[in-house]
């Protein structure tokens, strides 16, 4: 069994010890312990144990009194046990990073860590895509280069960074990353890094620097991910003109706002972000996994009786399901995309947008324990095509169940497109983003203003 808390980040693992056989809280850590955005997750070993977790859910505080919520479900045995590095391995490990390790530079240098001749003639295979390998990296790092500023992984083909999320709490004091040379796909990944406070940031070489439709774009999307970022890729970035990024979400609040539960708001936020990062700035594709196999989208646009076809919203109106207009009940069935593949492929053809995440109203009114209904209300602009530089308001409106990884799995999505008002847009796209003088290719984080008119009780 695997099981997610879901907290702000905190040094956990220093409160809990693991594998303590004691009865005391930290004998649930009995295999292995990470953290994952913001959640702290491990594994147990019996089942026994994990029904045990699942009755503290929402019994259980942080040090700022906050209730945590426990997540619980069944799991293979996880890589970083199955493949966990001898302790001689370990030995070598680290006499090996510390000859790549520059004292005077505070710089560790691991690209083409796997083909290390000191590592290689002992027959250690290395892997860093593998979770064992990257933790084994990180605790070495952890313990004797505590002060790292400089951390070079290009060359490793790394695919994906779930491993390397743990660098937040591990090393939090690099501030440059070279992650070039490798095969990362989406900007997805990167996000799980967020909250490091990159400085500089390496990434060419990889398949995601090709998503993107511009350098402004590219730094944008990069900047969503870390607001400090001075350089990326070489090249000296315009100073960010956003934002305290030291806030946990880059979300401002607007005045009055109301919360029922802290952690039902980290939730629904870290959701939202995740998946507007992906919309504007990745392959919509990937957006696949966030909707459950059997789930519905519908879109709509404004009903004018004068005016049938509305040429601003033009590449929206073929799939309009506007009740008030749509009479037949063969369109009706036909524009109510169902099965998460239908709604990839309707998602993948609509304009590409940039969503203005300081524009966000987002509404939790309905929460059963395997129910949540939220609404998110913004503004967006088009990207691409005669309405380039057009800006939309929407509203969306989501019906999700619980998830793995403390997320959520959408089953009914509902979309509603207009032009906006001047009035709304004054305020939101007055201040032109600053476009880099270089070629090379991700954002700086808006913010979000938040309500929950109906707080519920717990998500599970």
């Amino acid at each position: 069994m695997h099981t997610t808390v879901w907290r702000n980040r905190k040094p956990l693992e220093r409160e809990m010890g693991e594998n303590t056989q004691d009865g005391t809280p930290g004998s649930w850590f009995r295999v292995t312990f990470h953290f994952m955005q913001n959640g702290a997750r491990f594994f147990v070993q019996e089942a026994s144990t994990a029904s045990a977790l699942m009755d503290v859910s929402y019994k259980i505080r942080d040090e700022e009194s906050r209730k945590i919520p426990v997540f619980v479900s069944p799991s293979a045995v996880p890589y970083s046990v199955r493949d966990k590095l001898k302790p001689e391995e370990m030995e070598q490990l680290k006499l090996t990073l510390s000859k790549r390790f520059d004292v005077s530079q505070q710089a560790l240098d691991l690209q083409r860590l796997r083909l290390d001749p000191d590592l290689v003639g002992y027959d250690i295979d290395i892997f860093l895509n593998r979770r064992s390998c990257m933790a084994a990296t990180l605790q070495v790092i952890e313990k004797y280069f505590p002060e790292l500023l400089s951390l070079n992984l290009s060359s490793n083909k790394l695919y994906q960074l779930d491993g390397l999320s743990d660098i937040i709490q591990m090393a939090p004091t690099v501030k440059i990353l070279n992650l070039s040379k490798n095969e990362l796909t989406s900007v997805w990944e990167l996000s799980k890094m967020q909250g490091l406070k990159l400085e500089e940031l390496w990434l060419q070489g990889n398949p995601l620097c090709d998503t993107f439709p511009d350098q402004s774009t590219y730094v944008r999307a990069i900047r969503e991910c870390f607001p400090k970022l001075l350089r990326l890729d070489g090249q000296e970035l315009p100073s960010p003109v956003t934002v305290d990024v030291d806030t946990p979400y880059i979300v401002k609040l607007c005045k009055g706002s109301y919360f029922g539960s802290d952690e039902l708001k980290s939730l629904v936020l870290q959701f939202l972000k995740q998946y507007y990062l992906i919309h504007d700035y990745g392959d919509r594709q990937v957006l696949a996994g966030a909707y459950h196999e059997e789930a519905c989208f519908s879109l709509m646009i404004p009903f004018h009786p004068e005016d049938p076809a509305p040429s601003s919203l033009c590449k929206y109106f073929k799939d309009s399901r506007n009740m008030k207009k749509l009479k037949d009940p063969y369109l009706r069935v036909q524009l109510l995309k169902h099965t998460k593949r239908v709604i990839v492929h309707t998602l993948c053809v609509l304009p590409k947008t940039q969503h203005a995440f300081s524009s966000f109203v987002v509404d939790t009114w309905f929460q059963t324990e395997t129910m949540l209904c939220f609404s998110v209300s913004g503004l967006f602009k088009a990207v691409e095509g005669s309405s380039q530089g057009c800006v939309r308001a929407f509203t969306r409106t989501f019906i999700a169940t619980p998830a793995r990884y403390a997320s959520l799995c959408i089953v009914n999505d509902e979309l509603f497109v207009r032009d906006a008002d001047p009035s709304e847009t004054q305020s939101v796209f007055s201040i032109p983003l600053p476009t880099p003088t270089s070629s090379s290719m991700h954002p700086s984080p808006s913010s979000s203003r938040t309500s929950c008119r109906h707080p519920p009780p717990h998500l599970r």
